[in-house]
């Protein structure tokens, strides 16, 4: 099998202004040789970001960009606030540099003040974090990363690059009882909403890439806002919002393991226009585009949304192209918030989204939600894709035409040099055998969804026997449910997810004449452009 045949090559990518890829040997559009390790869950992901961040020494130097940033919450434990484990790096004398998104205004649910006040203490230690609004109207730097570097200590070089936010909700575990330090949610979450998320570490020279993706965006000379409101209030605080040089770059990592690499990327075309991307980059739908083509025997996604029927039309030309493919979504069994304006699109559009999958799979198509041992749903927010065992994603994207076209977005794509050899080996029609990085990650979301040991999943590993296996758990504890929850809860978490049924007011946001306000991905929709992957 030959990497190739699975990855976008540089012109495939459609971003010749990038350096991303022309910065390999040879051109390369992704990297080999990388250590590649799941961090399912904020409680996996944030004590091991405090632990190498603390282990940073003057001199070393971390860069991190964040859609939202809650200064207080707690990373491993008391006294491990973001805010201040970020800042006694820099105190240390490690240069530190964040780019945040500047957000839209706080009345509108989202992070505006959480953002400025993150980076106004990182700042007050010595470091240096940006609030930027570089995005199209409407639009969102959706992007989460860290990158640490070491100047003479390259084995400790590591990027984490995922879904997970450093902020409040993040900080779940698999028993998903809820981050103590919650974000108001829909009601039907509870007061600790249960939070399902996951990160990858990479190491080796996969690391640089996600370096040179921070580079870009910190040195576009572009202001950070146009917007007279921000540059008046910067102006009344005597604030210079122009980025400090960075550091000169450091050689690649060294190789760490038996993983390719490839990063990527949406960014939006901008009037005034990315100089890495002046006509934007779409490198993940376009990504999407080729693996589902090859997708032959499952496609397994786990999605914050999974709507927008011109994204999933994709998955549904799939479905009707192989008879033998099959398709498992697991999806929040509910939206995030309950608003009178954000929640009718939101059910229309996935309801519009699941009726196409399933005309195009029938059987073949399955979705569900899950929920903890007390029967409260758990919030669903990681960006995983597996297909057929051999290519997995994981990242900040989303399957709808928000991430695909219109925020900027970083995900990851890995393939395992390294062949699964347990039956069965060879899983699609191309003859491409299962590679372990894409098989064990798939089968550890499994065992945590069906309450597995780390042991049992022997009849997880053929993607078909744990097509049935989901769904026999599935419908059990479903039957429970539906029988008054009498005697012992069954083991598992996955419940069918159940497309609720519409009132006459959630129908009409279907209708055209509504929709040329405002469509299911949450955008007016004068901003919506034809878009070619």
């Amino acid at each position: 099998m030959s990497a190739a045949d699975w990855f976008l090559s540089p012109s495939e990518r459609g971003n010749p202004a990038t350096v991303l890829d022309s910065r390999h040997a040879g051109g390369g559009a992704w990297t080999q040789g990388n250590d590649v390790r799941p961090l399912v869950h904020g409680a996996s992901y944030f004590p091991e970001l405090a632990r190498c961040v603390r282990l940073m020494r003057a001199g070393d130097l971390l860069m991190f960009t964040d859609w939202r940033g809650d200064p207080d919450e707690l990373l491993d434990g008391p006294g491990s606030e973001v805010s201040e484990v970020l800042s006694d790096a820099a105190r240390r004398g490690v240069l530190v540099k964040g780019l945040i998104w500047r957000s839209h205004l706080d009345r509108l649910t989202f992070s505006e003040r959480e953002n400025r006040h993150l980076g106004e203490k990182i700042e007050a230690a010595g470091g240096e974090c940006l609030l930027d609004q570089r995005v199209r109207p409407g639009g969102s730097h959706h992007q989460k990363f860290v990158v640490l570097r070491h100047p003479g200590r390259p084995e400790l070089d590591v990027a984490f690059v995922g879904g997970i936010d450093l902020c409040h909700s993040r900080h779940d575990g698999p028993e998903h009882s809820g981050d103590p330090q919650p974000q108001p949610m829909a009601k039907v979450y509870g007061p600790t909403p249960p939070w399902h998320d996951v990160q990858l570490a990479l190491r080796g020279p996969a690391v640089a890439d996600v370096e040179t993706v921070f580079r870009e965006r910190w040195e576009d000379a572009t202001p950070l806002t146009r917007n007279p409101i921000d540059l008046i209030g910067e102006l009344l605080r005597h604030e210079d919002r122009t980025p400090g040089p960075l550091p000169a770059r450091l050689p690649d990592p060294a190789p760490a393991g038996s993983k390719n690499v490839q990063l990527l990327r949406t960014y939006p075309k901008r009037r005034r226009g990315y100089p890495f991307a002046p006509d934007g980059e779409r490198s993940v739908a376009r990504a999407y585009g080729k693996v589902i083509n090859r997708a032959h025997s499952l496609i397994y996604v786990e999605d914050q949304y999974f709507w927008s029927t011109g994204i999933v039309s994709y998955f549904a030309q799939a479905l009707r192209a192989d008879q033998n493919l099959h398709l498992i979504a697991v999806i929040p069994h509910h939206p995030d918030q309950d608003g009178r304006f954000s929640l009718p699109p939101n059910l229309v559009g996935r309801r519009q989204a699941l009726e196409e999958i399933r005309a195009a799979g029938g059987g073949r198509v399955a979705v569900y939600g899950i929920e903890n041992h007390a029967g409260t749903p758990v919030y669903v927010h990681a960006k995983v894709c597996v297909v057929d065992d051999v290519w997995a994603s994981v990242g900040s994207d989303n399957v709808n035409r928000r991430s695909w076209t219109h925020d900027s977005e970083l995900s990851c794509a890995v393939i395992d040099d390294e062949a699964d050899h347990r039956e069965p080996r060879i899983i699609d029609s191309f003859g491409d055998g299962a590679r372990t990085f894409a098989r064990e990650l798939r089968l550890q979301l499994a065992r945590e969804h069906l309450d597995r040991d780390a042991d049992d999943d022997a009849d997880l590993i053929d993607p078909m026997t744990a097509f049935r296996a989901f769904a026999d758990s599935a419908a059990e504890l479903q039957r429970w449910h539906a029988g008054g929850r009498s005697g012992p809860r069954p083991a598992g978490r996955l419940r069918p997810y159940q497309t609720p049924v519409l009132s006459r007011r959630t129908r009409a946001w279907a209708n055209p004449v509504y929709r040329t306000v405002y469509d299911p991905d949450g955008r007016p929709l004068r901003l919506r452009r034809k878009h070619s992957f």
